[in-house]
C-alpha cells in the first residue's frame, strides 16, 4: 500500500510600516524576528518561504543587521525562498499599473542584490485580489502568488480541491495561484503544536503529492499578545518543526520546489475579494454588524464551512467609501502619481521622486480593521510627509496655478486649492468654507489630517467592557480577544456628524446654542491665493487668504441682534499627546500640553511642537475666548481597544453686538521654532 504524503508549503510575511516608532521595531525584533529566525536556522531541513517588506528590510539592516545576515544565509543554502511584492507594501489593486510595475521591480532588484535571486513568488498585500494585477505581476517575472482559500471558495471550489495550484490569466498573461488554508491560519501557532501537525497529517493522500499551504504574518510568532511565551518560552515553534520533520507523511518544500514538479490543477478566475475578515471590516458599521451576525448564525447552524464561499461581504476599496479621510489621501496620491509620470522626462532625480511616491502608497494608513492603521496618526503622517515632499519637488519642476477648483475626491463637491511655494490650503465648497487641508512644505506637515470619530461595529464591545477568556489548550487568536489598552470614555465613542476641519464656523444667537454655519457660497470674482465666501443668514463675509506661510481670515459680520461668532480649528500635530507639544501664551508662558484642557482669553496662542521642529501661531483681533481640548478616537487593534489622540481642538469665540463687526484670525506656520 502506498504511504500517504503531503507537502507542507510554509511561509511567513513580515512587515512594519514606514514611519513606525523605533521602539515597535525593537520589540518586534526582540520578541519575534530574531527568535524566529534563530529557531528556523537550527533546522536546515525545514524548507519554507518568507516575505519581508522593503521598509522592514531597511529598518532591520540599519538596526539589526544580524537578522538580515541570518536570513541571507538561510536563503543561500536553499532553506528559505524569498517572496516578492510591492516594495513598500502597497495594495497593488489600488495603485496605477505603472506604479505596480515600479514597486514590484524595485523589490525584485532588492532581493536579487541582497539574496541572490529575483523572486518567482509574490505576496499580495492583505491578499487583496483583483484580476487587473495579473499583468504587472507576470511582467515583473512573478510566476505564482498567494491568495486565501476563501477566494477559491467564492468560485464554487471545495476545500478538498485546493491542495495544489491553479492558473489564471488576464490580458494574455498567466499567473499560478496557491490557496492559503484558513484552517491552518487559525491553528498555527494557536493550537498545540502536536494538534496542528496531526491536522496536517490528516490531509495526506496516497496518490500524487497534495500540498497544504500556510502563509501568514510572522508577528503571530511573538508580537501578538501571549505569543512570545507560547511560541518560544514553551517551545511551540521547535515542537512544531520537529514534529513535522519526523512525520512519516509530511515533507516541507519551498514553493519553487513544489511548483517545479507539480502541474496546474486547471484554470480559475477569482472574484475581487480579500480574506473573509477583511470583507467584514470593509463594510459600514451597520452592515458589518449584520454580516457578522449572519456568519455567527451559519456557524451555529453548522452550515458555515459549506456556505462561506457564498457569504460575501465588502471589498478592500470600500475603505475609500467608508472613510473620506482615506479617500482624500488616496486621490491626492493618484494625482501626484500622474504628475510624476508627466514630469519624469524632465526630472534628473526621477528615481528619488518615485521613492517618495512609493512610500506614500504603503497600505497601512489607508484602511482599518484589526491590523490596518488608518486610526494611527503617525502612519497617516508618514503618507502625508512623503506626498508633500514629492509635491514640493514637482512644483519646483512645474509650478501649479495659485488657485484651482476641482472635485479631486469624486464626492460631488468641489474643493478650492490655494497655493504658493511655502504652503497650501484646501477649502471645502460644501457650504462650510472650512479648511480640510493645511500644508507646510518646509515641515512636510498637513495640519488638517484629523480623523473624525466614525461609527464602528465593534464599539458595542467597548461599551460592554470585559476581557476575553480562552478555554481549552492553546491561546486565543487576536481575532477572538477583547481587551483594553486604555480606559474608554463613552464620549469618545460618539461618531461625528461632519469632518474635523479647520475654521468650522458657528453662530450663537443670544443665550441659545451654537448653530453650524452651512450657507457659505464662494464669490467667483476673487484673485489668486484668495477666496471670499458670503453667507446670507447670518450675514457674514468670510475672506480667506494664503500669504506665504500664513493663512489669514477676515470675518465681516452684520448681526441683527447681539450674538457670538465661534470657529473651531482641529490641528493635527505630531506631538498631540506627547511631552513635546505644548501651548505657549502671548507672554511666553507654557500653559500646558496638547493633551490637557486649556481656557483663556487672548489675542495670541502658540502651539509649539518640538518633535516637528515648528509651531503654529494663532493670533486674532479682537481677543477671543479660547478653549482647547484633546480630541480622541477609539479603535481596535490586535493589542486591544485603544484611545488615540487625533488632534488639538481649539475653539475661538467672540461676543458681537448688533450691527457691523470685523474679526480677524491668522494662523502662521513657523518652522524651526525653539
Amino acid at each position: 500500500m502506498t504511504t500517504p504524503r503531503l507537502a507542507l508549503l510554509f511561509g511567513v510575511h513580515a512587515h512594519q510600516p514606514a514611519g513606525n516608532f523605533p521602539a515597535v521595531i525593537e520589540q518586534a525584533h526582540r520578541d519575534c524576528y530574531a527568535p524566529f529566525l534563530h529557531t528556523l536556522a537550527d533546522y536546515p531541513q525545514f524548507h519554507c518561504a518568507a516575505h519581508f517588506s522593503g521598509p522592514l528590510l531597511d529598518q532591520l539592516a540599519a538596526q539589526f543587521p544580524d537578522d538580515v545576515a541570518l536570513l541571507r544565509a538561510m536563503a543561500a543554502r536553499g532553506q528559505i525562498e524569498m517572496f516578492g511584492a510591492g516594495d513598500t507594501e502597497p495594495v497593488l489593486a489600488a495603485i496605477p499599473h505603472r506604479d505596480r510595475i515600479g514597486q514590484l521591480e524595485r523589490m525584485a532588484r532588492r532581493l536579487e542584490r541582497d539574496f541572490g535571486a529575483r523572486p518567482r513568488g509574490a505576496w499580495l498585500t492583505e491578499r487583496v485580489w483583483e484580476p487587473t494585477v495579473v499583468p504587472a505581476l507576470a511582467d515583473s517575472g512573478v510566476r505564482y502568488a498567494l491568495v486565501d482559500d476563501y477566494h477559491f471558495l467564492c468560485t464554487g471550489k471545495r476545500a478538498g480541491e485546493l491542495d495544489g495550484h491553479y492558473t489564471t490569466e488576464e490580458d494574455g498573461r498567466r499567473l499560478d495561484l496557491y490557496a492559503i488554508s484558513e484552517e491552518l491560519r487559525y491553528r498555527i501557532p494557536f493550537a498545540p503544536a502536536r494538534e496542528a501537525v496531526q491536522y496536517l497529517e490528516s490531509l495526506a493522500r496516497p496518490d500524487g503529492l497534495p500540498a497544504a499551504v500556510y502563509f501568514d504574518d510572522i508577528e503571530k510568532f511573538g508580537v501578538w499578545p501571549e505569543t512570545n511565551e507560547w511560541v518560544y518560552g514553551r517551545r511551540w515553534l521547535r515542537d512544531f518543526i520537529e514534529a513535522v520533520l519526523v512525520s512519516p507523511v509530511l515533507r516541507t518544500l519551498s514553493f519553487a520546489e513544489y511548483h517545479a514538479q507539480a502541474r496546474t490543477r486547471g484554470v480559475v478566475y477569482l472574484p475581487t475579494t480579500s480574506y473573509i475578515e477583511m470583507n467584514e471590516w470593509s463594510l459600514p458599521a451597520a452592515a458589518a454588524a449584520e454580516y457578522g451576525a449572519l456568519l455567527a448564525q451559519e456557524k451555529e447552524a453548522g452550515r458555515f464551512a459549506r456556505r462561506k464561499g457564498y457569504l460575501r461581504g465588502g471589498i478592500w476599496r470600500n475603505f475609500f467609501s467608508r472613510y473620506p479621510e482615506a479617500n482624500w489621501m488616496h486621490k491626492r496620491m493618484l494625482d501626484l502619481s500622474a504628475r510624476l509620470q508627466r514630469a519624469c522626462a524632465a526630472a534628473a532625480d526621477a528615481e528619488a521622486l518615485r521613492e517618495l511616491l512609493y512610500f506614500a502608497q504603503a497600505n497601512d494608513a489607508y484602511w482599518h480593521g484589526l491590523f490596518g492603521g488608518l486610526y494611527l496618526p503617525h502612519l497617516r503622517r508618514s503618507v502625508w510627509r512623503h506626498l508633500l515632499e514629492l509635491e514640493a519637488r514637482l512644483d519646483a519642476l512645474a509650478p501649479r496655478a495659485a488657485r484651482e477648483c476641482i472635485d479631486l475626491d469624486h464626492d460631488g463637491v468641489d474643493e478650492l486649492f490655494l497655493r504658493n511655494r511655502a504652503a497650501q490650503a484646501v477649502l471645502r465648497l460644501d457650504g462650510s468654507a472650512a479648511v480640510r487641508e493645511l500644508d507646510a512644505y518646509a515641515l512636510a506637515q498637513n495640519f488638517g489630517d484629523t480623523l473624525r470619530r466614525h461609527l464602528e461595529h465593534y464599539h458595542d464591545k467597548a461599551r460592554r467592557g470585559g476581557d476575553s477568556r480562552h478555554t481549552g489548550e492553546g491561546i486565543a487568536s487576536a481575532h477572538d480577544r477583547v481587551s483594553f489598552r486604555h480606559p474608554i470614555d463613552p464620549r469618545d465613542l460618539e461618531p461625528d456628524a461632519a469632518a474635523r476641519d479647520i475654521f468650522v464656523d458657528a453662530w450663537i444667537e443670544g443665550e441659545g446654542g451654537a448653530t453650524a454655519i452651512a450657507g457659505y457660497i464662494l464669490d467667483p470674482g476673487t484673485g489668486d491665493g484668495e477666496a471670499v465666501f458670503r453667507c446670507a443668514q447670518p450675514a457674514i463675509v468670510k475672506r480667506v487668504r494664503l500669504q506665504e506661510e500664513t493663512l489669514a481670515l477676515r470675518y465681516e459680520v452684520t448681526a441683527e441682534r447681539p450674538g457670538a461668532l465661534r470657529t473651531t480649528l482641529d490641528f493635527a500635530l505630531p506631538s498631540c499627546d506627547g511631552f513635546a507639544g505644548r501651548y505657549v501664551d502671548a507672554a511666553g508662558a507654557i500653559r500646558g500640553g496638547f493633551g490637557q484642557p486649556l481656557e483663556l482669553t487672548t489675542t495670541n496662542l502658540t502651539l509649539d511642537d518640538r518633535f516637528m521642529q515648528g509651531a503654529l501661531v494663532v493670533s486674532c483681533a479682537p481677543a477671543a475666548r479660547v478653549s482647547a481640548r484633546p480630541y480622541h478616537t477609539v479603535s481596535q487593534s490586535e493589542q486591544g481597544f485603544e484611545r488615540v489622540m487625533q488632534s488639538a481642538t481649539l475653539t475661538l469665540e467672540w461676543p458681537l453686538p448688533a450691527g457691523e463687526s470685523v474679526v480677524e484670525v491668522r494662523v502662521q506656520i513657523r518652522p524651526d521654532a525653539r
